[in-house]
């Protein structure tokens, strides 16, 4: 009867430990990053003094929590995120600059400028006509120093992007670090240690979205990290981790360093994941602002050259209409009269005209509108182009976590049928004990 009781014993509290792991898949269906846990019932065996006699029919215990993962499909995972993460970036990116070029209206602006001119030549001595001009340039100076502003606004916010990242980088590698040195002292096949997994595996991803990275495993499961291949430089081996940093300059470079706990320094460069994304989008946005400048500068200094060869409408020499700055995007309208725009060619009169041709060849020349839309149709195009392969990549993404959920996920319908079947089995082994209650209570009211 003893053994009977001993058996219905470690049956009651065998399934009842699967019983509450069950329970805690069910209770975390919902949870990111959990993975399914399955409590190995198996049966009871003892060996005596001769290896060979073994005895069996003792019980049931639970041999351990397992976890349900695949180190392939999460590798997959992280790779997909990895990529998608820097097309993100790239994409975002290119919406502001896209958004710094159209929302001021330059092209439209510069149209403006060049319609009053003709406007002026069609009635020199008209005072409106050169003060609709004149309050063109203005229009023309700010859209230019608007565009110019908000592609530097864009600049700063990605080097605060690039600084963020580095910082959420870091703490991801220090909290793995130390999720590492609890692996190391957790004891195998319990809930704690598959907790600890779960943590690594999602810091694991959480890091592969900032920069693309090869990860491998020692038989504690502990994660050493390194940044790009297995040449790269290492972000955390063991309870240590290292120091991510990165510097950027004004022509959008950005460069980043490892400094490892030996005080060693090495260069990582990102080829995936939203770091990289951001340092590819700086060369970008810089080369925008760059033209635009350059822009600016050539229209500024076109119309003072225009402006300088021909005579206003008091037959004065023309003066400047624009002063230059630094950035050359910064353009001031320097003209207050409009008495001042030189339409006529020196000696020619008030009603002479004939400087004003100048600016129609230096909208030919300048091509400045033309510019514009091309500027601006390009950055479109790389933006759709972008969106079409962030689209594609989702899929592909949305495919590896499917794949890998399909394995460590929870599916409540498989849950509540082991549920009742861990039920089952516990109600089993109470009867058991009951019986055995039962029967030794009958013996003994024999004796």
């Amino acid at each position: 009867m003893t053994d009977l009781l001993s058996i219905g014993a470690s049956g009651a509290r065998a399934y009842q430990s699967a019983l509450a792991t069950t329970s805690d898949n069910i209770a975390n269906a919902a949870t990111v990053g959990y993975s399914r846990r399955v409590a190995t019932v198996r049966e009871v065996v003892a060996t005596g003094g001769n290896t060979s006699a073994i005895s069996s029919g003792l019980g049931a215990n639970v041999g351990g929590v397992t976890r349900a993962a695949d180190a392939f499909r999460a590798t997959e995972v992280r790779t997909a995120s990895s990529d998608l993460a820097r097309t993100l970036a790239g994409a975002a990116w290119l919406g502001r600059i896209d958004s710094g070029l159209t929302q001021n209206k330059l092209g439209d602006q510069l149209t403006a400028f060049f319609t009053s001119a003709k406007a002026v030549a069609a009635d020199p001595t008209a005072l409106p006509a050169r003060a609709t001009m004149l309050e063109n340039a203005s229009s023309v100076a700010a859209a230019f120093g608007a565009t110019g502003k908000a592609l530097d606004g864009a600049m700063a916010d990605l080097k605060a992007s690039a600084e963020t990242g580095v910082t959420q980088l870091n703490n991801l590698s220090a909290s793995l670090a130390k999720v590492n040195a609890g692996l190391a002292r957790a004891t195998d096949g319990t809930a704690g240690q598959a907790a600890l997994l779960d943590q690594r595996d999602q810091m694991l991803e959480q890091m592969s979205a900032l920069t693309d990275v090869t990860v491998s495993f020692d038989t504690y499961g502990r994660a050493t990290v390194q940044a790009g291949n297995s040449a790269g430089p290492t972000l955390v081996e063991g309870a240590q981790s290292a120091i991510v940093s990165q510097v950027s300059n004004d022509e959008g470079t950005f460069s980043f360093s490892v400094k490892q706990a030996s005080g060693a320094v090495q260069t990582m460069a990102p080829n995936g994941g939203a770091l990289a994304g951001i340092a590819e989008s700086g060369s970008r946005i810089a080369a925008a602002r760059d033209q635009i400048s350059q822009m600016a500068q050539s229209f500024a200094e076109g119309v003072n050259a225009v402006q300088a060869a021909g005579a206003d409408l008091q037959g004065n020499a023309g003066q400047p209409v624009f002063s230059v700055g630094d950035p050359a995007y910064n353009l001031t309208v320097v003209m207050t009269d409009p008495r001042g725009i030189a339409a006529a060619a020196p000696g020619g009169g008030t009603r002479d005209n004939s400087n004003l041709a100048g600016f129609d060849t230096l909208r030919t020349s300048g091509n400045y509108e033309q510019q514009v839309t091309d500027l601006t149709a390009a950055n479109g195009a790389a933006l759709s182009g972008r969106n079409s392969v962030a689209d594609a990549q989702t899929s592909i993404r949305d495919s590896a976590v499917s794949a890998r959920d399909s394995v460590s996920g929870v599916n409540i319908d498989e849950e509540a049928v082991d549920l009742m079947r861990f039920q089952q089995a516990y109600q089993a082994s109470t009867r058991v004990i009951q019986v055995a209650r039962e029967t030794l209570q009958s013996i003994l009211d024999i004796r």
